[in-house]
């Protein structure tokens, strides 16, 4: 959506104070645990960007609650990359020559520009794995971001598993639940059956460039629309307008134990 669409769509700006009085209107509370997932144009013309947004949902969960928003990068293996791919005879040369993942200095890809912003923030804190990181503000950031493993990155040994064991919530500000990333914990939880697939990207170990390898179960959000819309006919959702987005907030261990009691009945 362009700015000018932005403004049309909006009848007046969309400040922090309004975004955050709409966030309190959905049911954000103090204190709270976010993982947010968010598309900035759905929002409407917010006044000052992608900041206002995280100032105003700083300004709700205040320091005693805790913002989460994945930050994943383009730092995969290009023998898998396909939108775009790559020649074939590119592939080694990527591999020897792609910058190390630094989780103070790393883009993210294809995240949006709140999350892009948020990952600057001070005292914002960014898991280590290089191409499903995560970022974290509050009072329970360091635990969510600590020790994120290479193998299984969605699964146990994630942020995402730090979000349940914390009792956080899933904020959906403008998108569905085609990008909700707690869905792929349910897929590493549910017992169907799963591939493993092979992938690997550069980190620094001891200070020196490597290209690390890890594997983890394939995944796939081809149904998370499905299964997101079945949710929402439970009674453990709440629905809003914050901007001029569709907002979705729910309790993130209740949509991952549905999910994979969903996945068990659904997923061949």
């Amino acid at each position: 959506m362009s700015e000018k669409e932005a403004i049309e769509q909006s009848d007046t700006p969309i400040t922090a104070q309004s975004l955050a009085s709409d966030l309190r209107t959905l049911g954000v509370e103090r204190g709270d645990i976010l993982l947010i997932h968010s598309s900035l144009s759905a929002l409407g013309w917010v006044c000052g960007g992608a900041p206002a947004v995280i100032d105003a949902l700083r300004d709700v969960v205040t320091e005693k609650g805790t913002l989460v928003m994945p930050t994943h990068t383009g730092y995969t293996d290009p023998a898998d990359w396909s939108n775009p791919p790559v020649p074939d005879e590119w592939e080694e040369n990527i591999r020897e020559s792609m910058p190390p993942y630094r989780p103070a200095v790393t883009p993210t890809r294809g995240m949006g520009v709140i999350p892009e912003c948020f990952r600057t923030y001070p005292e914002t804190l960014r898991s280590d794995h290089p191409a499903v990181s995560f970022a974290a503000w509050g009072a329970a950031a360091e635990s969510i971001v600590t020790d994120h493993a290479l193998d299984y990155n969605l699964g146990e040994n994630s942020p995402l598993a730090r979000v349940y064991e914390h009792d956080g919530s899933v904020l959906l500000l403008g998108v569905g639940h085609d990008g909700n990333t707690s869905l792929h914990l349910a897929e590493h939880r549910a017992a169907i059956a799963k591939a493993t697939v092979e992938n690997g990207g550069p980190i620094l170990d001891d200070g020196e460039r490597i290209w690390a390898e890890y594997e983890t179960i394939e995944e796939s959000t081809d149904d998370f629309v499905e299964l997101g819309a079945d949710f929402e006919q439970t009674s453990e959702v709440m629905s809003g307008t914050v901007g001029t987005a569709t907002a979705t907030l729910m309790n993130q261990r209740k949509l991952v134990d549905f999910a994979v009691e969903w996945f068990e009945t659904n997923r061949q």
